[in-house]
């Protein structure tokens, strides 16, 4: 039966049920009810959609470094298992005007949906307006954007619970005395800021006889990382501790740290895989690195993106398959808590 006779017979019923009603002196009430045109736009797209294959684009701020290959891992075993395609596609170079480029093209390919780890919140804004405007669901993981540019973001945990633990790890370490520096990977990205903020407050709250000295950006650059923390060493010759923000800037500064024999005198904690840091674990220049599974970051974005095209928004509490249980305030998904590697634990890890 096709569309327009489906459609006939609905109607015909509904009026057959009408004049019965009507015969046995029952009166109906007719209810109207107009739903938020968001909700409308995204029912839209799961209707139109229902008998097709969807197309999720993941972007991360950086392709081919190892915390966003796994990443990669994690997304297309969400994209096998909830049958969809997944278009895992970044940039070389992790800035903005990189990725504006790359979803440039994935507008052109009229994707379902855009998931991106953000480099700069303002200046990808409009490129991933425009998505929208072409009705691509659009949404940020790992980093986010101005709330306006997309649906809803991603977050792999809380910024003020991990910046605030950071600063923790580094403090007991350090006996709360003598000074630090931090190295981020971006000093645009959003995430990292926040996490970089908080790590202040932290210190200014409760650690008055601890120094912050010095922040410096690699631009996620592995080599420029190394430089920076031996040029940190050099400038800084009493630095009790660096702080590593991105996966790529803890190994980088515990590298410089061992080349330059300063092993006891200067320790590294931060953000990073155990894979990255087990050497220097091992060897006590790290004392501890903190994480999240970035594998189940990208299972979580996609499984949320699929969910989003089918109409459904996340919800607090929700349980997602091989992820757990998730946080949703506001806008903001939160996968989990911070997990904390060291010499104990480190080899029960393979990312």
């Amino acid at each position: 039966m096709n569309t327009c006779r489906t459609a006939s017979f609905a109607v015909l019923l509904i009026l057959i049920i009408f004049v019965s009603a009507c015969k046995n002196g029952e009166s109906y009430k007719v209810i109207y009810y107009d739903p938020p045109a968001e909700h409308n736009a995204i029912r839209e797209t799961a209707g139109n959609k229902l008998d097709q294959k969807y197309r999720i684009a993941l972007v991360p701020k950086i392709d081919g470094i190892a915390y966003f290959d796994v990443a990669k891992q994690g997304a297309l075993e969400a994209g096998k298992a909830l049958d969809i395609e997944v278009i895992y596609t970044g940039p070389r170079i992790a800035d903005a005007e990189h990725q504006i480029e790359v979803v440039e093209q994935l507008i052109e390919q009229n994707v379902d949906a855009i998931a991106i780890a953000a480099n700069d919140p303002a200046a990808l804004s409009d490129v991933m307006r425009k998505a929208q405007q072409h009705g691509i669901r659009v949404l940020t993981w790992d980093s986010d954007t101005i709330p306006e540019a997309r649906t809803f973001f991603v977050n792999q945990v809380d910024a003020e619970t991990l910046g605030r633990h950071i600063m923790n790890s580094l403090a007991l370490h350090q006996k709360e005395r003598g000074s630090f520096a931090i190295m981020t990977g971006s000093l645009t990205a959003m995430n990292l800021n926040e996490w970089i903020k908080w790590i202040k407050v932290q210190q200014q709250e409760y650690y008055p006889h601890m120094q912050f000295v010095d922040l410096v950006a690699n631009d996620e650059d592995p080599e420029r990382a190394y430089e920076l923390a031996l040029d940190l060493l050099e400038r800084y010759p009493d630095l009790g501790g660096i702080i590593g923000v991105a996966t790529i800037s803890s190994p980088a500064a515990a590298k410089a740290i061992m080349d330059t024999g300063r092993a006891n005198e200067t320790i590294v904690v931060g953000v990073s895989s155990p894979a990255l840091m087990k050497p220097y674990i091992e060897a006590g220049i790290a004392p501890v690195t903190t994480l999240w599974s970035p594998q189940k970051l990208g299972y979580l974005t996609v499984y949320l993106a699929k969910q989003l095209l089918d109409g459904q928004m996340p919800f607090d509490g929700q349980e997602i398959p091989n992820v757990g249980n998730i946080r949703v305030r506001g806008d903001v998904v939160i996968m989990g808590e911070p997990l904390d590697f060291t010499k104990e634990n480190v080899n029960e890890y393979d990312f």
